[in-house]
C-alpha cells in the first residue's frame, strides 16, 4: 500500500502573512494560512458550531478564531480551546515545496 499523496493547491504567494484562504481538497473545504514564522497551516475551512468560514478568522501564532461567534481553534490539532462543546475541526499535514503549497487530506 502506498502512503498517501499530498495535493498542491496553489502558490504560497497566494497567501497573505496571518491570514488564510479556503481551497477544496479531494473533495474536503481546507482553510491554510500563512503564519509569520514562515509556516503553513490547515484546518478544516467549516466552523462546526454554525458553519461559519474558518479561512477569514483571525490568527495569532497557535489558532484561528471563527469570525462568526469567537470559537478558537488550535493549529496543533484543530480542537476548540474556548469550550468543551464544540467539536475539533480536522488537521491537516502541510508543506511548501517549490513555492508550492501541499496539503494532505
Amino acid at each position: 500500500m502506498s502512503a498517501p499523496a499530498s495535493t498542491a493547491v496553489g502558490p504560497l504567494s497566494d497567501l497573505t502573512v496571518g491570514e488564510g484562504r479556503a481551497y477544496v481538497v479531494d473533495g474536503s473545504q481546507v482553510a491554510v494560512f500563512r503564519m509569520s514564522d514562515g509556516t503553513v497551516r490547515a484546518l478544516g475551512a467549516v466552523c462546526p458550531h454554525r458553519g461559519g468560514p474558518i479561512a477569514d478568522g483571525q490568527t495569532d501564532s497557535t489558532k484561528v478564531m471563527c469570525p462568526l461567534h469567537q470559537y478558537t481553534f488550535s493549529f496543533e490539532d484543530g480542537r476548540c480551546t474556548n469550550s468543551d462543546d464544540i467539536e475539533a475541526l480536522p488537521h491537516y499535514r502541510t508543506e511548501v515545496r517549490d513555492g508550492m503549497i501541499h496539503v494532505w487530506v
